[in-house]
């Protein structure tokens, strides 16, 4: 059994309309969720492998990830980052800076995260989150980090871009390998 604390405004979007994202969880994770309206959520499963999904599925819906979104952590290839300003920042007024700065006029750095990552971003309270595979994460995180450390946009845009590049081509590469393997056998 595992108890998460979530922001009180999110424990309905856990639940869903008619509780059916509070089914949809309970079904594909085959755990039980008990929760309150201060935010504590309580998973009870007999496997420690759902409960650890769940787990981060629940995290991901308190962060502000729609439910739909979320559910990409059922896939084992998926995983949550989730990155607390508070922990660097001292201020309230920092932590809305530079969260500004990884939004973006009109959420176009942020747009241009998730395009060129192809993973999902969401910036809720203190916090910035992100779903996606391995490689989609560590672009994703990695730009981030850059923007809060101070780099230019410009200079973030090239390297993610350059990051997606060379992604790309390895997959590419590892597709024809693989292609080639089959042809041997």
């Amino acid at each position: 059994m595992e108890i998460l604390k979530v922001p009180s405004e999110r424990v309905a979007v856990i639940i869903g309309k008619d509780g059916e994202t509070r089914k949809e969880i309970e079904r594909r994770g085959k755990v039980k969720l008990k929760m309150n309206k201060e935010g504590d959520v309580e998973i009870q499963s007999e496997n420690s492998m759902n409960e650890w999904k769940v787990k981060d599925i629940v995290k991901a819906i308190g962060r502000g990830f729609a439910p739909e979104k979320a559910f990409k952590l059922f896939n084992d290839d998926y995983y949550l980052k989730i990155i607390d300003l508070k922990d660097i920042y001292k201020s309230d007024k920092e932590i809305i800076r530079y969260k500004g700065r990884v939004i973006g006029e009109k959420g176009k750095t942020k747009k241009i995260i998730e395009e060129t990552s192809g993973a999902d971003i969401c910036i809720y309270g203190n916090t910035i989150s992100i779903i996606g595979r391995i490689e989609e994460l560590a672009i994703a995180e990695n730009a981030i980090n850059m923007l809060l450390s101070g780099a230019s946009h410009s200079r973030v845009y090239s390297v993610i871009e350059r990051e997606r590049r060379k992604l790309k081509e390895s997959m590419t590469a590892h597709m024809w390998e693989e292609k080639d393997e089959r042809n041997k056998q």
